[in-house]
């Protein structure tokens, strides 16, 4: 076992490859048949397909809820052990929506923020309307990346109430740090949320959840659909839902990316710098 791990890691790193095999590929014809063999429900076929993912990743199911899956797409979106993500209760404090690592955060500067070093885009371009990016203009932003080993549900980071929902169909690029490296405006280009709240005051915030090749499924719970690349509308989503810090609010059906955004007033809590691993419930963002 540990001989095929350094061979994947070797293979990983392996830039070109890795970019080859991940990206110029049918993306969308392989997510949806992802989407579909992930739903068999078979003992010795669910048993199998862990069995290898175990293989290619770092999957850890110690903190699951339960320890017995009747598919793939069971262990995805795995709950877990009560207690075992403790929320930062400092009203000032936004939590991290999800486990994840950062990767580019800081100040929307000139409407643009980064995906990597040297690739910037467009906040208006992510949210597909100028208006809708216009609180957050010389706001904070953090890039929260998720691996397909990690905990895929994803929750309120305050105290807020939900009033938008816009779903931007798109394409399935991974999401990785090589291709974020070589895809110019990749966030930009995929299947995306915007979930826009408010805090009690007022506060606008938002969170994009950014699908990628082979997840493209985005459940919220609060609307209770399942946003998929057939997704027939609507596409714009009013609601008025209140939740508490820490709420569930949905899930991914494997890794990807969620950006957080917050207007000006707010900076980085200490300790969020890029490549830095963190969890669901750690201070993120701090009211200055």
């Amino acid at each position: 076992m540990l001989q095929l791990r350094q061979w994947r890691d070797r293979l990983l790193l392996q830039e070109d490859l890795n970019f080859l095999l991940t990206n110029r590929v049918p993306r969308q014809a392989l997510t949806r048949l992802m989407g579909r063999f992930s739903k068999i429900r078979n003992p010795w076929i669910c048993r199998l397909s862990i069995a290898i993912w175990r293989m290619f990743t770092d999957l850890d199911l110690s903190e699951a809820k339960k320890q017995s899956f009747d598919s793939l797409h069971d262990c995805f979106t795995r709950e877990l052990l009560p207690g075992v993500r403790s929320i930062d209760s400092d009203p000032k404090v936004l939590s991290s929506p999800c486990d994840g690592i950062v990767g580019a955060s800081g100040t929307v500067q000139c409407g643009e923020i980064f995906q990597a070093k040297g690739f910037p885009y467009r906040v208006e371009d992510l949210f597909g309307d100028p208006e809708r990016a216009a609180p957050f203009m010389n706001g904070t932003y953090v890039t929260l990346r998720l691996t397909s080993s990690m905990y895929h549900r994803f929750h309120a980071p305050c105290a807020a109430t939900i009033q938008h929902v816009t779903y931007l169909s798109g394409d399935t690029w991974n999401v990785n740090p090589i291709a974020l490296r070589r895809v110019e405006r990749l966030f930009c280009r995929n299947e995306r949320a915007v979930i826009r709240m408010a805090l009690p005051d007022g506060t606008p915030l938002a969170l994009v959840p950014v699908a990628a090749i082979l997840v493209a499924s985005i459940r919220l719970h609060f609307l209770n659909v399942l946003l998929h690349l057939r997704w027939p509308g609507p596409n714009e989503m009013p609601c008025n839902q209140a939740v508490v810090k820490g709420e569930e609010l949905g899930w991914f059906e494997h890794g990807s990316t969620i950006i957080v955004f917050a207007p000006p007033g707010f900076t980085l809590a200490p300790g969020i710098e890029t490549g830095k691993q963190i969890r669901m419930g750690q201070a993120l963002l701090k009211f200055a």
